[in-house]
């Protein structure tokens, strides 16, 4: 638990507890920051076009899909931050040491780290959308290569993949909601 959240006392800003049943039918606790987000400016930082990353990847033979493992909780928070994300449970109140879901930058701020950790790689071997990445080869070999790239850059940034939500060496597959083929 230390890793993820820690105990805080007498926090300026607090949030209450909300329950979303996740399409695999699990259970997700948000937090709703509904004060803090008005609180804070927003963060302009442009996400990708979808129809451009779409583009970007048709003609390819070879597509691997990956989706990162609770992929906001992977950053760090600033740790004078960290108290603003308090919330309150039945055994106490906590903050989260990590970004949680629920900040109204917090798509903004991850797509931005995925362009700064990816930049290398971006438009050639692999389209990312937020958490959502897709890398795109013609030959096995290339896919390979390119798929060796992006876990070295993962490894390199301790980032983590959801394998339930991942497949590799594909023709086809869903992404951003479009099913995309050669």
């Amino acid at each position: 638990m230390t890793d993820f959240i820690r105990e805080v006392q007498y926090p300026s800003w607090l949030a209450n507890v909300v329950m979303v049943r996740k399409a695999n039918g699990r259970w997700r606790m948000c937090i709703d920051y509904t004060d803090l987000n008005q609180a804070c400016p927003k963060d302009s930082y442009p996400l990708p076009s979808i129809d451009r990353l779409v583009d970007g990847v048709s003609g390819y033979a070879l597509l691997s899909f990956m989706d990162a493992y609770s992929g906001y909780n992977q950053i760090q928070m600033h740790p004078q931050d960290e108290e603003k994300t308090a919330f309150i449970i039945d055994i106490g109140t906590f903050c989260y040491r990590v970004m949680p879901f629920g900040l109204k930058n917090a798509g903004a701020m991850y797509q931005r780290l995925m362009d700064q950790v990816f930049k290398e790689v971006l438009g050639v071997d692999l389209e990312v959308y937020v958490d959502d990445m897709v890398v795109k080869s013609t030959k096995v070999f290339e896919h390979c290569q390119a798929l060796g790239r992006v876990f070295a850059i993962l490894r390199k940034h301790q980032l983590r993949l959801n394998p339930e939500k991942c497949s590799f060496g594909v023709q086809a597959g869903k992404f951003l909601g479009f099913m995309l083929t050669e």
